[in-house]
């Protein structure tokens, strides 16, 4: 017999031990028969003013990693899911979210593992976005050149992009929708076929379906494409309506 909540599947979440969206905006997604269980990676609420704050605050994000993942693994996940973006991109882009799941590999062994820098990729060709996106996330201007070098190296090109700055990991939750409003209203444009919410502590799961339709295009939520990756990876097909086209139609 298996687990007898997770009869198809037991996800394990590694995630900021400051960030308070992942787990309820995954558990909103989650579907009959699966369920997710959060490992966190152990940081300070520490202020972030400046660029170099923010190099800090990544870097302790990534000493974390490990501990998280070996206390999660403790459920027997039947699968992993990386809920911070900024980890699988930062200083490589796709090399980097690679050496992320070799690090996990060569210590965890053989368990599947969703990074956003898979996800966005295989979310943005399912809804046919081919060439030009705009970006919104939480960081300061030092995250630039990485999502940008990111974006191009899937050959799109990033249109626009609206850093919010945010002065520290728990005040990015803190980001009201009129906030999120705007930054949008800012990244759109007529020759912009996507926006893509990068930032896993943004709660931007539901505005971003909203914003779908009064855009009348694609706008990818993190969180969501991350969780849709995950099950499509782990062969769970169901649509989920209210989040958007990606969990409602792909």
């Amino acid at each position: 017999m298996g687990d007898t909540l997770a009869w198809r599947a037991k996800f394990g979440v590694v995630t900021p031990s400051t960030n308070t969206v992942v787990q309820p905006e995954y558990d909103d997604l989650r579907p009959a028969g699966v369920t997710n269980h959060i490992g966190r990676m152990h940081i300070t609420d520490q202020a972030v003013d400046s660029d170099a704050d923010f190099e800090r605050m990544m870097a302790g994000i990534d000493q974390a990693l490990e501990d998280a993942i070996e206390r999660v693994m403790t459920c027997r996940p039947d699968h992993l899911i990386l809920g911070i973006s900024a980890e699988s991109i930062w200083g490589g882009g796709l090399a980097a979210s690679r050496a992320v799941a070799e690090r996990v590999r060569s210590r965890f062994g053989d368990i599947g593992l969703t990074q956003a820098a898979q996800a966005l990729p295989a979310a943005l060709e399912a809804l046919g976005v081919r060439r030009r996106i705009s970006l919104i996330t939480p960081y300061f201007p030092v995250a630039d050149p990485h999502i940008r070098g990111f974006v191009q190296e899937l050959g799109l090109e990033p249109v626009r992009l609206c850093h919010l700055s945010c002065r520290s990991p728990v005040l990015i939750a803190h980001t009201t929708e009129d906030q999120l409003r705007a930054a949008l209203r800012e990244v759109d444009g007529p020759e912009v076929e996507a926006i893509v919410q990068f930032g896993a502590n943004l709660p931007m799961a539901r505005l971003a379906a909203e914003a779908e339709r009064w855009l009348g295009k694609p706008v990818i939520a993190v969180n969501v494409a991350t969780y849709w990756h995950a099950l499509r990876s782990f062969g769970i097909a169901d649509r989920k309506p209210g989040f958007g086209r990606l969990m409602g139609e792909c």
